[in-house]
């Protein structure tokens, strides 16, 4: 737990640095992928070139640190969420994670992903099946449809949480972090059905 709270803590100051350089960029009336240059191939002089270039270089690596540290967290948080994976780890038994997963029933079908949003930054892919959401697997979804996943990433907007995905035959750890204003709708960006096997 102490040390799901310190990666929590780097998230966050990760976070606010991005959202810093961010501030830069909407200063400038500019984005991630707005050209520098004007339609004769000048460098633009309504924008601070040298500031705006060195907020996108370092937005792209606090990305990169943000997702290391988002994937350390989903480790940490599955220990607290299911010990008996820090046991197998461990060597405490002699299952191994995919003869557990194998148990597992898969119990929502992701249907689709924007592009930019919460679910895409976790690398969820449309096609996917969701085994385990927090700490809510199929038994949890015998008859309200999603309504209980919709309540458990109500509850934890800006908060990571680790899913467990089939997708080809493989189990996927994957981490997601629910937040509104991403650019589109819901705080997930992905569309998640009930899964029927057939």
């Amino acid at each position: 737990m102490e040390q799901a709270r310190t990666l929590m803590a780097q998230k966050d100051n990760i976070e606010a640095e991005i959202e810093t350089h961010i501030t830069i960029l909407k200063a400038n009336n500019v984005n991630m992928q707005s050209p520098l240059v004007d339609a004769e191939g000048f460098p633009r002089d309504d924008i601070d070139i040298y500031a705006v270039r060195g907020a996108r270089v370092r937005i792209i690596e606090l990305r990169n640190d943000l997702k290391a540290v988002m994937d350390a967290i989903g480790k940490a948080l599955e220990g607290i969420y299911d010990p008996a994976l820090v046991a197998q780890r461990s060597g405490g038994s002699g299952t191994t994670e995919n003869e557990t997963t194998t148990e597992l029933k898969p119990f929502a079908l992701v249907d689709g992903v924007a592009p930019g949003s919460p679910a895409a930054e976790a690398q969820l892919r449309r096609g996917d099946l969701v085994v385990k959401f927090g700490r809510l697997n199929e038994r949890d979804f015998k008859t309200s449809g999603l309504q209980p996943l919709a309540e458990l990433v109500a509850e934890n907007e800006d908060r990571a949480i680790p899913l467990r995905i089939l997708r080809s035959q493989e189990v996927v750890l994957l981490t997601l972090t629910p937040r509104k204003n991403w650019g589109g709708r819901g705080m997930l960006g992905c569309h998640i059905v009930p899964y029927k096997p057939s």
